[in-house]
């Protein structure tokens, strides 16, 4: 009887639940739970997770029109939302409290950005580009980490930055000939006998952002493997300090043979050309 009684003295005793809430004058919002008695149902902190949920401020999960509604002002113009920032929205509430922000936040990001909701960017570059970029395509749950330098992508800007690549494997056309002298017209040849068809070699050649080379192995490559002969090289150049070189040149020694290249690709120092 002791047991019981004490236990019902903890239910009845924990009746308020206070959260942080900005729009209060004092900067926390209070609940109260009323009376409570220990039930074999329900636990003291199952309790408390019902009452938030029908208060609307704790929730299961997360939609994509929910941070469409709420995505910050701040990021309107840029559409990147920083997973920093992100996450901690859901904990200071100035959105939905969510129980397991870390593994809700993770698990929808791989949806919204494998369905096209929104697009995953990291390594923000000096000309307002990403050095990895993913949309509407699979996206790998280490990827997805809290940090500052990884962005969650509107719509929009996921699509204004993936509408680049194609332009820029292009070979660019040389200059259009000048037109020159009609020529006589030629009686119609007469029929040749049929030959047979011989082979023609399309080559890809030009400059590839960073950012897509991802995509060049999802959509590019399979298209061209459907024919014979496929050969791919590479031709990567970066500009490091003179002290940091060794460092990456290791680096980037050990990456080769981990995945089987070090005989087909070689690593070329040079100092940079003097310009004009």
């Amino acid at each position: 009887e002791a047991h019981s009684s004490a236990k019902d003295e903890v239910w009845a005793g924990y009746r308020f639940v206070a959260l942080a809430d900005n729009e209060e004058r004092q900067g926390l919002k209070v609940i109260d739970l009323g009376a409570g008695h220990a039930s074999a149902g329900e636990t003291l902190c199952g309790r408390i997770i019902s009452v938030l949920k029908s208060e609307a401020l704790l929730n299961e999960s997360v939609g994509a029109g929910y941070l469409d509604r709420n995505w910050p002002p701040a990021f309107e113009d840029t559409g990147a939302w920083p997973l920093t920032s992100l996450r901690q929205s859901f904990l200071n509430g100035a959105l939905t409290r969510l129980i397991d922000p870390d593994v809700v936040l993770r698990r929808q990001i791989l949806a919204f950005v494998s369905h096209g909701d929104f697009g995953f960017a990291s390594g923000r570059t000096e000309d307002g580009g990403f050095q990895r970029l993913w949309y509407a395509e699979p996206l790998g749950p280490e990827e997805v980490s809290f940090d500052a330098d990884v962005f969650l992508l509107t719509k929009s800007k996921a699509e204004a930055l993936t509408a680049r690549p194609e332009d820029a494997i292009r070979p660019q056309p040389g200059p259009s000939p000048s037109p020159g002298p009609e020529p006589d017209p030629k009686p119609e040849p007469r029929p040749q006998p049929k030959r047979e068809s011989s082979d023609t070699i399309l080559q890809l050649a030009g400059s590839v952002p960073p950012e897509v080379w991802n995509r060049i192995g999802i959509k590019l490559l399979p298209k061209l493997r459907s024919a014979k002969g496929l050969s791919v090289g590479i031709d990567l150049s970066v500009t490091v300090d003179s002290s940091f070189a060794p460092n990456l040149e290791d680096d980037l020694r050990q990456i080769l043979a981990d995945l089987g290249l070090s005989d087909r690709v070689h690593i070329v120092i040079r100092a940079p050309e003097n310009p004009i």
